[in-house]
């Protein structure tokens, strides 16, 4: 008869065996499987070496491509906007440096810039849209026409628009000095803008600003400076919206400009405003607007181009 030690036995020789088995089965395996992973290892470091020399090398190209696009940039856009005027528009995030370096180059295509406005951070804040709105419809200017939109940034679009652009077919003032004064001032002390000193009308405007948005309302945001482009577009000779490459994203304002067909039938928009060619890209791209046209410009998948009257590589 089996007594019940004898099952007890039993048992634990069956799980002796086991745990023996599986020690000895994984010391095998562990030494095949270490050996085929020491291999990968040393497959992808190569690989990663590889991809980092490409890198490099990429970068030194792009760097002298740049290089030459900052030498030859002022000889290609020389007279290019002769006797225009340009009025700059930035957001708080655009960066100083882009800024100097488009004006120069305005300078060297033969145009004057008439001034620049900040847009601060509180202007395209979804929680400052009601007072930025009441702001506006209180300094719009007498015989003036706003949107029926009743968003703030198309509503802010308008009315910088029919202060700091001239009207595109008499090239005159569409507002008066007061008008002028009264509507930065205001939005100035709404803590809406920053104003440079002794702001005038102009023919085109450069929108500038920086990477795409980020955080809660970052859609919102990136959207109120593309509709106050797109406005200051349709109250001029023309506009064109410059960001980097970040800006071209779904919550950049230049990719919510792409995104619309109605945007992008009228305002020009360039991506890569960080680098020499993008600038002369920009520059080209206001001359395109004073003819009529408009175009998707720089180095973002949904650019149709690098620059004007440059087609773009079989793919794009």
């Amino acid at each position: 008869m089996i007594s019940l030690r004898y099952h007890v036995v039993s048992i634990a020789a069956c799980f002796l065996a086991l745990a023996v088995g599986v020690v000895l089965g994984s010391t095998a395996l562990n030494g095949t499987l270490l050996s085929g992973l020491a291999g990968e290892k040393k497959d992808l470091g190569s690989q990663v070496a590889d991809l980092e020399a490409q890198r490099n090398a990429l970068n030194a190209r792009l760097t002298d491509a740049d290089a030459f696009a900052g030498s030859m940039g002022p000889k290609v856009v020389a007279g290019a906007l002769d006797k225009r005027s340009v009025v700059l528009v930035t957001t708080d995030d655009a960066r100083p440096a882009d800024r100097d370096a488009l004006k120069q180059l305005i300078g060297q295509a033969g145009a004057s810039v008439t001034g620049e406005v900040q847009l601060t951070s509180a202007f395209a804040n979804p929680e400052k849209s009601d007072p930025l709105r009441d702001v506006v419809t209180r300094l719009q200017p007498a015989g003036s026409k706003f949107p029926t939109a009743g968003d703030s940034g198309t509503l802010a679009g308008a009315l910088l628009g029919s202060v700091l652009l001239l009207d595109k077919t008499t090239a005159k003032p569409q507002s008066s000095p007061e008008e002028l004064s009264a509507a930065l001032g205001g939005l100035t002390d709404g803590g809406f803008v920053k104003a440079g000193p002794d702001v005038k009308p102009a023919q085109l405007a450069i929108v500038l600003t920086g990477a795409q948005a980020t955080g809660d309302g970052a859609g919102d945001r990136a959207a109120t400076i593309a509709r106050v482009a797109t406005q200051l577009d349709r109250s001029g000779a023309g506009a064109v919206l410059v960001g980097d490459a970040g800006s071209a994203d779904g919550t950049g304002a230049l990719g919510v400009v792409r995104a619309d067909t109605s945007a992008t039938s009228i305002l020009s928009t360039v991506d890569n405003a960080d680098t020499s060619a993008g600038r002369v890209s920009t520059v080209l791209a206001l001359k395109e607007q004073l003819d009529g046209g408009a175009g998707r410009y720089g180095v973002a998948g949904n650019a149709q181009a690098p620059a004007p009257g440059v087609t773009a590589p079989a793919g794009n």
